[in-house]
């Protein structure tokens, strides 16, 4: 059993980038799938696929590699865990890297990166910052 789904979904996702693995399946869960799809949109995730039915149901997430082949990924550092929940509100959310990376916050509109979080007005639970 996972203690802290998020990370172990960020951790599978660099770990099989490390290794040049296309593809990477991992349990489903709505709010995974939610975190997923920002990731879409923010361009680190090429595809993302729901398959099984009832309890067996995966989420497969198919990597995006450059031009040299390495990872879109390069790195990620988490920062809310489930031993110490941080929120940060519109005034604290600040460029990842320069404007390079991303941060993901759960907020009440759902998951948001920090560019549509500061756009939204709306501060959240940060969850990790990927570059």
């Amino acid at each position: 059993m996972v203690t802290d789904p998020v990370a172990d979904f960020i951790n599978r996702l660099t770990n099989a980038g490390a290794v040049g693995h296309k593809t990477v399946s991992l349990p489903f869960s709505l709010f995974k799938a939610a975190i997923a799809e920002k990731l879409k949109e923010a361009g680190y995730v090429a595809a993302i696929e729901k398959k099984g039915k009832k309890v067996r149901k995966t989420l497969d997430i198919t990597l995006k590699y450059d031009e040299a082949g390495k990872p879109v990924i390069h790195g990620v550092k988490r920062i809310s865990k489930p031993g110490r929940r941080l929120y940060r509100s519109v005034n604290e959310i600040i460029p990842v890297r320069y404007g390079h990376g991303a941060l993901v916050l759960s907020t009440p509109k759902g998951i948001m990166t920090d560019k549509e979080a500061r756009k939204a007005n709306v501060g959240g639970e940060a969850l990790f910052e990927i570059w």
